[in-house]
């Protein structure tokens, strides 16, 4: 099925996140699991099971899209990854800590504001 020129420009956006199972995947789990380390493509192919031949191109393309860092021989998630993660971990600790308090919406209905009103 064809699809519009639109959505072929933005084919890289839509896919932020890799596929379970997938090459990408594997060695962004990983790394993430160790953020405190780096890694040379050797030990990150024995530790995720990717091929050697695959973990090289796998991580250029990661590194293109900013989620793994490279210096030398050496690679690790990113501290962009690293901070988005924890910024994510850090909102869902939040909105839980919000649904075990009780939300007195008349209370909140009393205070709140209408954007609709001020507008131009």
């Amino acid at each position: 099925m064809p699809i519009s020129t639109d959505r072929f420009e933005n084919i890289d956006e839509e896919a932020d996140e890799p596929t379970p199972g997938t090459n990408p995947h594997k060695i962004l789990s990983f790394l993430e699991a160790n953020p405190d380390q780096a890694f040379t493509q050797s030990e990150i192919a024995e530790e995720t099971d990717v091929t050697r031949g695959s973990v090289g191109p796998t991580l250029v393309r990661l590194r293109k899209s900013g989620r793994v860092d490279h210096r030398g021989k050496y690679w690790r998630i990113s501290d962009h990854t690293q901070s988005l993660d924890d910024a994510a971990d850090h909102a869902g600790a939040v909105a839980a800590s919000y649904e075990e308090e009780s939300f007195d919406y008349d209370e909140w209905q009393a205070h709140a504001v209408d954007p609709r009103q001020d507008r131009e």
